[in-house]
């Protein structure tokens, strides 16, 4: 299977012209598509057991004009994950590990908010469209349960899907799968202890044969995924996508040794936190790169050290409340191992998420205050 695999993103390698002054991929948007209440949980019968305020994201490769998603792999050396905390939420309905499912179904129960991968398609003949760039609301689905559920219009999401859905007719490319067989079983149409926490493959790929653009090609947002968990996701992706001059880029979520043909993208690694009940999510002990102390802290001054070696390039710290809210943002030159001090005067006792990150990783800690 491993040969096979690398046959097939060695085919679309063909024509390689990574190396070269303009970059295809801009950046990678992630949409908080729905946060569900508990009159959603109404359809659980039908639906599958839908964990109150459970969020669906959607994943988007904003490219340049004219440029193609053409496949998202893992490769020994650069692993493709996406992780959550706690467990996928898939529609027992309709769900399949990719959006088959037609947009008359999309009325029914919870199936908008099924998990899985895409080449741009959010259900059978429409494409996934930022919720801020859908502007056909003659056509937004309209729930036929009753009472009717997905009706939540929770801030923190923006526009109510009721409002505008995110879908826009039109040919998405066609989904394919290669070396994920059985990774890919957790994102298909069970509840069963089987959907997650991790989806990961070193040695596969979804792809587009010919390659997919947005329903715009000019703004060009082409959805690769939608994953709707009540925990909290770490993902890295890696993506290679089509030049309009006949090429390829190939961009990846980490550094590797040797590696000379691929971009590093940071914002392909990355982490959604959720912190439930003033608790700690356990995927977020899974990184002990950083150390806190004092902590418990009942003073003004903490210090946040690396647990290893030293970051010798410049990071980003950030501070997250109970909620997961963005309360503090630093800017650092680095970490040395004698720590950087950060004032924790101004905040509330209560339990706070540090996260400091470089180019290559991302670390994260619970803080204590005491106030």
């Amino acid at each position: 299977m491993k040969k096979l695999v690398i046959l097939i993103i060695g085919l679309l390698i063909v024509k390689s012209d990574i190396i070269q002054a303009q970059n295809g991929l801009e950046g990678l948007i992630v949409e908080k598509y729905y946060k569900s209440n508990e009159n959603d949980t109404s359809v659980n019968d039908v639906g599958g057991k839908l964990p109150v305020g459970s969020t669906t994201y959607r994943f988007y490769l904003d490219l340049l004009p004219n440029y193609k998603f053409q496949a998202a792999y893992g490769l020994t050396g650069h692993e493709l994950r996406i992780e959550t905390s706690t467990l996928f939420f898939n529609n027992e309905d309709r769900g399949d590990i990719y959006p088959s499912y037609s947009k008359a179904n999309a009325k029914d129960n919870t199936v908008m908010l099924d998990s899985w991968l895409s080449v741009g398609a959010a259900c059978a003949g429409n494409y996934g469209v930022l919720k801020t760039e859908d502007s056909d609301n003659a056509t937004t689905v309209v729930n036929a349960e009753s009472p009717q559920v997905l009706q939540n219009d929770d801030a923190s999401c923006g526009i109510p899907i009721k409002t505008q859905d995110g879908l826009q007719l039109g040919t998405p490319g066609v989904f394919g799968s290669i070396g994920i067989d059985n990774e890919i079983g957790v994102f298909g149409s069970q509840n069963d202890g089987t959907n997650g926490p991790v989806f990961s493959t070193s040695n596969g790929s979804w792809y587009c044969l010919g390659g997919a653009m947005g329903a715009d090609s000019i703004t060009n947002k082409v959805l690769i995924a939608q994953i709707t968990t009540n925990g909290s996701l770490r993902y890295k992706f890696n993506v290679q996508i089509g030049t309009p001059a006949g090429g390829v880029q190939q961009y990846v979520a980490e550094a590797f040794p040797g590696d000379t043909t691929s971009v590093l993208f940071p914002a392909l690694n990355d982490s959604i936190i959720v912190l439930t009940s003033l608790v700690e999510n356990s995927m977020m002990n899974k990184d002990m790169g950083i150390e806190i102390f004092p902590n418990p802290v009942n003073d003004y001054m903490v210090t946040i050290k690396p647990r290893y070696n030293s970051i010798d390039q410049s990071c980003l710290m950030y501070i997250y409340d109970s909620s997961g809210l963005l309360i503090d943002q630093q800017k650092l030159s680095g970490l040395s191992k004698d720590g950087y001090k950060y004032s924790v005067q101004g905040l509330h006792s209560g339990i706070y998420l540090i996260k400091v990150e470089d180019a290559n990783h991302s670390y994260s800690k619970k803080l204590i205050v005491n106030q």
